[in-house]
């Protein structure tokens, strides 16, 4: 029960039924708040106890100064949990492991249960093994199932015996979409000691793109799996209340501009404002214009422009969707007088203070890619095949974008300097291919090395360049009806002129819903889909998350043979090396429309808007023109193939499952019964010694560097992603387990072993350690002429001899997705402390959950500025007996010769909650301990 300081607690009466509320009138300056302060004041006036959640926090966002820097510390407590499968499993194994601690320690281990909903959506886990056949969903998902039985044996027993724990089973669709379509409420109810509350629906995700439930008017956003244990378990979030941008939005999106483009462009410009750890609000005339789908595009790529979260009001539009989504008339009607009665509820006239404003006029975006490594790196199409020969040419991305027309496109890039070529590791003594770009003047050299084969009886060829992976991928636009149905469209008429897909091209359709399915059919489009090859493969994220599966075999012996750089087009959010297959090097967002225009012209050459796709079957040229559908086209097919019951009836039976997810015999009891022969799910060491009380925090002395990295190094790089290989550490461990390499599966789905996981982390094979210039993957060196050798292997020499370890970073240090095992990998490798220029926000959090101090460099320092080789001796001085922890750190740096320097670093512990973790050594010990004195 609140303390009610504020006298705020009121009620509303809505169809008779009368809900207790907290008024955010009830505190001064409340009314020229942005739209999300709001949110977070009500959840701070409801949960006010006078201990954990004070009258000064009340007031702190009461009071905001928009222009002050994020100071002020509150506790932010979420009405809910969302997870999906690859960062939920860990999350179950750790409260498991809790549950046995617990019991270790005297206590009663029910008390690990969670204290607030949480919602667990399987969605990460199907691999696009097979394509472009009638079986291929079939197919996908028995071996979806085979492979993870053992993980979702654990799923199911955790749905049965955690209280408030809901499972969505597998091929049922993305987190974000059931989210999006079913989960949310955008305004909670739930009975309170006997009363009715009403209050925002607002959530935390183990999955960074939780944001696109922002275009609902839901708030909530990306966490690491480690804060969202803490959550579910009652304890609220330390936060810093965020500076807000204000993002204006005026005019209307010009004919042929897709919600895509717009994102993309907004993520370009949002990166430029640097909005990172910052709140984005829309507003403004415009906001009317945006249909909810596209809202929610727009929130799902928040990661992507660094901000927490992106967010839209309250109005009619949210109230169609909802509609529309099947919601009850009800809650639809909850929605509108709350909204209202709280002034949450949109208005175009009025402009809250913001940090910052931001303005797009709509009409102004253009049909663009993004790519071939950064989901910021925007390239307008008209300027996209130069972009790619430049790039190709060595060119760097600013220089290869500008010659391609976009004159302002290297302005203030942004997170970090030029990235290197992308062709570095391409011969430059073959003979190159010269092209003269159509009416600008510019020739351009770029290596040419074709590689010939033999697919299905036609001789073929392929060079740099030429896309291998046209995928059609859930999350983030298979939400969106337009762009679905524009891409339908696109391919009934690309089949109707006889064009078919480049036969060297992998083409998948993973929709994040079954509703996508049942539009697309009542519109009679996936015939035309069928047809050219982009059929149904699952309900999952797929391609986007590296689940693409293997290229074909011929094209795959081609690129591996000659070292091609060769593309994949995808219609994610996420383009990181590494991530979308290991033998593609190059990785373009596109909206799904572009996404099966690439793969009729079979390579990035292609100038889309000037070059035909193909020839039609009369022998026509045929040009991106004749066969892009038009707004009232698509419209018009939107409106006659989607409707409310599609939804009410796809979730009718959402934790129902199929027979092998309903057939799995589950045992039953509060305790996990652990499999010593699992190589899916194992035990894991976090609470292994663990005593009552808190060892003292001591200084870190003697540490050694186990990797020395660049600038925008994410969580990609750092975290164990995508496919194991034979040949490193973790593909060497399931041999010695007996574990067949056909039976690998992804790292991702082995989350829930930390053998596999420790193995894996830093591993990235485009990781770039500077300790071995020269050499990608997880690779490191213990002294300047010693030899190269794993980073896991280098890790367990140093823990052997009891040698802590420190990682040196650049720039935006672990940008990316919120992987909790970026931070457990990092600790369990034996690594004490971080020392970067910047870090993101999520990573930074994680480390400080795991017990890995996060440190950074004074302003204008950096490893590089301060000369530093990675092959010293580190000691973090001055931990030891304080209390508080310092704000400052002294970093003692000794050279093997005998020198020794002293470097001023920030120590990045931003808040009381944080130090209070750190000094338990962990958020999960922090919070094991605090429910054993309970």
């Amino acid at each position: 029960m609140s303390s009610n300081s504020f006298d705020a607690r009121g009620e509303l009466t809505v169809d008779g039924e009368r809900y207790e509320i907290y008024r955010l009138a009830a505190v001064p300056g409340s009314e020229r708040l942005p739209y999300s302060l709001k949110i977070l004041l009500e959840n701070l006036l409801r949960n006010e106890d006078g201990r954990l959640v004070t009258a000064e926090q009340v007031r702190a966002v009461g009071d905001w100064d928009p222009s002050a820097e994020a100071s002020q510390e509150i506790q932010y407590t979420p009405a809910r949990v969302l997870m999906q499968d690859f960062t939920g499993v860990p999350c179950v194994v750790d409260l498991v492991a809790m549950r046995d601690a617990m019991a270790d320690l005297g206590g009663d281990p029910t008390k690990i249960n969670p204290l607030i909903p949480g919602e667990l959506v399987i969605d990460h886990s199907v691999i696009a093994d097979v394509f472009n056949r009638p079986d291929a969903v079939s197919i996908n998902s028995e071996f979806e199932f085979r492979r993870n039985k053992e993980r979702y044996e654990l799923l199911r027993w955790a749905q049965q015996s955690f209280a408030d724990f809901l499972v969505v089973p597998p091929d049922t669709g993305i987190c974000h979409q059931v989210n999006l379509e079913y989960l949310s409420r955008v305004v909670f109810t739930r009975t309170v000691d006997g009363v009715a509350q009403a209050y925002p629906d607002t959530l935390v995700g183990t999955d960074s793109h939780t944001p696109m439930v922002n275009g609902l008017g839901v708030l909530g956003w990306g966490v690491g799996g480690i804060e969202a244990e803490a959550a579910m378990l009652g304890q609220p979030m330390s936060m810093l209340v965020p500076q807000v941008v204000g993002f204006k939005l005026t005019g209307e999106l010009p004919e042929g501009a897709t919600a895509t483009d717009l994102v993309l462009t907004v993520a370009e410009l949002l990166r430029k404002t640097r909005v990172v750890g910052k709140f984005v609000d829309f507003f403004g005339p415009g906001v009317a214009n945006v249909p909810l789908a596209n809202r929610a595009t727009l929130g799902n790529m928040s990661p992507e422009y660094g901000s927490t979260c992106a967010i839209f009001p309250i109005d009619q539009e949210t109230l169609d969707y909802m509609r529309l989504t099947g919601r009850s008339e009800h809650q639809i009607a909850l929605v509108e007088a709350y909204a209202k009665e709280q002034g949450i509820w949109h208005d175009p006239n009025h402009t809250p203070d913001y940090s910052q404003i931001v303005e797009l006029d709509l009409s102004t975006v253009e049909s663009s890619i993004a790519g071939p490594k950064r989901p910021q790196d925007r390239i307008p199409l008209r300027s996209a095949s130069r972009a790619v020969r430049g790039l190709l040419a060595g060119e760097s991305q600013d220089v290869a974008v500008l010659a391609g027309g976009l004159d302002d496109a290297g302005d203030g890039s942004f997170p970090a300097s030029d990235p290197v070529a992308i062709s570095n590791r391409i011969p430059r003594d073959e003979p190159p291919r010269v092209f003269e770009d159509d009416g600008s003047g510019d020739s351009l050299e770029w290596p040419s090395d074709p590689a010939s084969f033999v697919l299905e009886g036609q001789q073929l060829s392929l060079d740099h360049g030429d896309i291998v992976i046209a995928a059609i991928t859930s999350c983030t636009n298979t939400s969106n009806p337009s762009v679905m149905i524009g891409a339908g469209l696109l391919a009934k008429k690309a089949v109707e002129l006889g064009l078919d897909r480049k036969p060297w091209v992998k083409t998948t359709l993973a929709p994040g819903s079954r509703v996508v399915t049942d539009y697309l059919d009542r519109a009679g489009l996936t015939p035309y889909l069928d047809k050219i090859g982009f059929g149904l493969v699952g309900y999952g994220c797929t391609t986007c998350i590296g689940n693409s599966g293997p290229l074909i075999p011929e094209v795959s012996a081609a690129v591996t043979g000659k070292d091609l750089n060769v593309s994949a087009v995808l219609s994610g959010n996420r383009n990181f090396e590494g991530r979308i297959h290991p033998e593609v090097k190059m990785n373009f967002l596109a909206s799904p429309p572009l996404v099966i225009a690439y793969a009729l012209a079979g390579s990035m050459h292609v100038d889309l808007l000037r070059e035909p796709l193909g020839t039609s079957s009369s022998g026509a040229p045929v040009f991106l023109k004749d066969i892009w559908p038009t707004t009232a086209e698509i419209k018009e097919v939107v409106d006659a193939s989607l409707e409310a019951h599609m939804f009410t009836d796809g979730y009718a039976d959402v934790y129902h499952g199929d027979e092998n997810w309903r057939g799995m015999e589950v045992p039953e009891g509060d305790m996990f019964a652990w499999s010593d022969v699992s190589s899916y799910v194992r035990k894991p060491p976090y609470f292994d010694g663990m005593a009552r009380e808190p060892a003292p925090v001591t200084d870190i002395v003697g540490a050694r560097v186990l990797a020395l990295l660049g600038d925008s190094v994410t969580t990609d790089h750092i975290s164990p992603a995508g496919n194991i290989r034979k040949s490193s550490p973790a593909g060497q461990y399931l041999l010695e387990q007996g574990v067949a390499q056909a039976d690998f599966n992804s790292y991702g789905s082995r989350r829930g072993n930390h053998n596999v996981m420790i193995r894996g982390t830093f591993a990235n094979i485009r990781l770039r350690n500077l300790l071995v210039p020269g050499t990608e993957g997880g690779f490191t060196k213990r002294s300047a002429d010693g030899e190269v050798e794993t980073i896991f292997d280098a890790s367990t020499a140093y823990l052997a001899e009891g040698t802590p370890l420190v990682v040196l970073a650049g720039t935006d240090y672990g940008s990316g997705s919120s992987r909790d095992w970026a931070a457990k990998g990092t600790m369990l490798l034996g690594v004490k402390a971080v020392l970067a220029t910047s870090f993101e926000r999520i990573h930074r959090s994680n480390l400080i959950g795991m017990g890995v101090l996060p440190l950074q460099f004074k302003d204008g320092e950096s490893a590089a500025s301060l000369g530093l080789t990675g092959f010293e001796s580190y000691s973090v001085l001055g931990l030891a007996g304080a209390n508080p922890l310092p704000r400052e750190v002294m970093v003692r740096v000794s050279s093997d010769g005998g020198g020794t320097r002293d470097i001023a670093t920030t120590l990045r512990i931003d808040t009381p909650a944080e130090e209070a973790y750190y000094v338990h050594g962990g958020i999960l010990q922090y919070v094991l301990r605090q429910l054993l004195e309970d």
